[in-house]
């Protein structure tokens, strides 16, 4: 004798379908809203306003947000270590530049004060790395540098002026 199942009992209950139609609405309200929040101009690093509530780490590599806020913390010198023709095509605001592929590199830095905190930056973040190892292993304590450098920091939006 062939026994009947009652398929029903096992399945859960489907939800409406007006009800789904709602929770998909406000599931693409929540992306569209999650998806717009970072478009507006305070998402922009930028090395002047408020200054960062703590210092980076000595050695640390950062975001153009928290570059941007880090070197704006007073006391901060902005380091520039591309070519000057680099520098004179765009830097960021307040940089000096000091080039560190220049053979006067070591007794250029030898002349800051080691005890300062430094934003370093480049075109890519390659050549701030190599000034980063280069100033700390001079006894620089609070140094920093921008990842993806300049390139980066430009398309985040970060001011750049030339001259």
């Amino acid at each position: 004798m062939r026994q009947s199942i009652n398929h029903s009992a096992h399945t859960p209950a489907r939800p409406s379908r007006q009800r789904a139609l709602t929770l998909g609405a406000l599931a693409l309200t929540l992306v569209v809203s999650l998806g717009t929040a970072g478009c507006s101009d305070s998402a922009k690093p930028s090395t002047s306003g408020s200054a960062a509530a703590a210092a980076p780490a000595a050695g640390a590599t950062l975001d153009p947000a928290a570059f941007g806020a880090a070197a704006s913390r007073p006391g901060t010198v902005l380091l520039d270590v591309r070519t000057p023709a680099e520098f004179a095509s765009g830097h960021l605001p307040g940089a000096i530049n000091v080039d560190v592929e220049s053979a006067d590199f070591a007794a250029r830095i030898a002349t800051l004060d080691p005890a300062v905190p430094y934003a370093v930056y480049c075109r890519s973040g390659n050549r701030s790395g190599v000034a980063l190892g280069l100033m700390q292993a001079a006894g620089f304590t609070s140094i920093y540098h921008l990842g993806g450098g300049i390139t980066a920091w430009q398309s985040a939006g970060g001011e750049v002026v030339t001259g």
